[in-house]
């Protein structure tokens, strides 16, 4: 039996499922991680993994960056909750107004699923409304209101609803089909009177990687804008990820309202919501919509995330540009794979995400990405494992490339593909 066996069997007597987030858990168990540098993990038992998972995306840098380690070591010897506003908080807040095009007021806090949940709550109060409208495989977090047919662990458990949410609760969420501009321009329409706002992942990331058809997101823009409706582009993953003012920077959409997280924080708990000063000046102390946490702006995260986003800034474009190539080369790769006919798969890439969905069909969409075959997905996975590449446990999440895989790491993993989908489809 292996260490992280042995732990996994304690853990499920201990913590639900055994695992502190539901993804985590996979059969016949997960690996744990003793360690991690760069582009790589090692687990209890002394094996290294290429990441691909880096962490579900905060990890841009890769692991254990040395701006990002020097930063909070020398924040550790200061202190690591003070209970009182910090200088690095203004000057995470002034960058963030800087680099992302629609944030004119920030509010830090310490989740993503906390910043949709106030971002929501803040367009509510501006707009004195309660309908909101998302999309089919949009994960916000798992709060309330939007665990509605909801994409990450929701998807992989065949369980986008989940018990303990009140029926009224929802009420107020209006599903709609992910890049269908006709059912979303009916439901704004139908609705227009009670609709306080729409939150989309301008990029899905939590169905695998789903893109916006062309125009898909201008419609939002245009339809929200005329029934004045706030709009809401949740980030928490494209944040900084495509650009570093995200998916709006890189399509010249701008929202309302931004949620951000993951890189934001450099590896820590960190995330925020930011958007147009009238609205945001609605949050307390300033207005009368409450939002509060003892762990918002904590300087430990702060200071890692300010470390993450200068260390981007200061290589600018070219930081982006040579993740992709390498996340390029690794996608051309799996198509030349798929195209002699053997491997029916289905590659969706964008900036420095991918996923591939074992369909041959396209995947634009919540119904289109269910068709993937998720048994053969995971076995895919496992024999990834074996083949020493580790890459989300779920047909459902994304797989990210950080500044630290190496041309090496690529065609490392190039060949542990092949030899994986060869395991898994013969």
């Amino acid at each position: 039996m292996t260490k992280s066996e042995r732990l996994f069997a304690k853990a499920k007597t201990l913590i639900p499922g055994g695992v502190n987030s539901p993804v985590r858990a996979f059969s016949p168990y997960p690996f744990f991680t003793k360690c991690a540098k760069g582009s790589r993990l090692v687990d209890v038992d002394g094996n290294e993994y290429i990441d691909y998972c880096m962490g579900y995306g905060p990890l841009i840098l890769g692991h254990a960056h040395p701006h990002v380690v020097r930063a909070v070591r020398e924040q550790l010897e200061n202190g690591t909750l003070f209970g009182t506003p910090s200088e690095q908080e203004v000057e995470l807040a002034e960058l963030i107004c800087k680099l992302v095009p629609s944030a004119e007021m920030v509010r830090l806090v310490t989740t993503g699923a906390e910043a949709t949940m106030s971002a929501i709550r803040v367009a509510r109060g501006f707009t004195r409304k309660k309908k909101i409208v998302k999309f089919e495989g949009c994960y916000h977090g798992a709060h309330d209101c939007v665990l509605v047919k909801a994409g990450s662990g929701a998807t992989t458990l065949g369980m986008p609803d989940s018990l303990g949410i009140p029926e009224e609760t929802t009420r107020n969420t209006i599903v709609v089909p992910y890049n269908d501009v006709e059912k979303f321009e009916k439901a704004v329409k139908r609705e227009k009177e009670n609709l306080a706002a729409v939150i989309v992942e301008p990029v899905i990331g939590n169905i695998g990687v789903v893109l916006p058809k062309e125009g898909f997101l201008e419609t939002l823009r245009e339809l929200t804008a005329k029934y004045g409706v706030v709009l809401i582009f949740d980030e928490v993953i494209t944040g900084f990820r495509l650009a570093l003012g995200g998916a709006q920077e890189y399509y010249g959409v701008t929202p309302d309202l931004t949620t951000l997280g993951k890189i934001l924080g450099g590896g820590l708990p960190m995330a925020a919501y930011a958007g147009k000063e009238e609205i945001m000046r609605l949050t307390a102390p300033s207005g009368k919509v409450y939002q509060a946490g003892t762990f918002s702006g904590n300087p430990i995260s702060v200071v890692a995330g300010l470390a993450t986003l200068m260390a981007i800034r200061q290589k600018g474009r070219a930081f982006y540009d040579e993740m992709e190539q390498k996340k390029k080369k690794l996608c051309d790769g799996i198509r030349d794979l798929q195209r002699d006919g053997k491997y029916p798969v289905t590659v969706n890439e964008i900036a420095s995400m991918f996923q591939l969905f074992f369909t041959d069909g396209e995947v634009n969409d919540y119904k289109s990405a269910k068709r993937a075959d998720t048994a053969k997905f995971m076995t895919f996975q496992k024999k990834l494992l074996e083949n020493g590449v580790f890459v989300p446990p779920s047909q459902f999440e994304t797989c990210f490339i950080s500044s630290e895989h190496s041309q090496e790491d690529i065609e490392e993993t190039l060949l542990a593909i092949e030899e994986s989908l060869e395991q898994t489809i013969t």
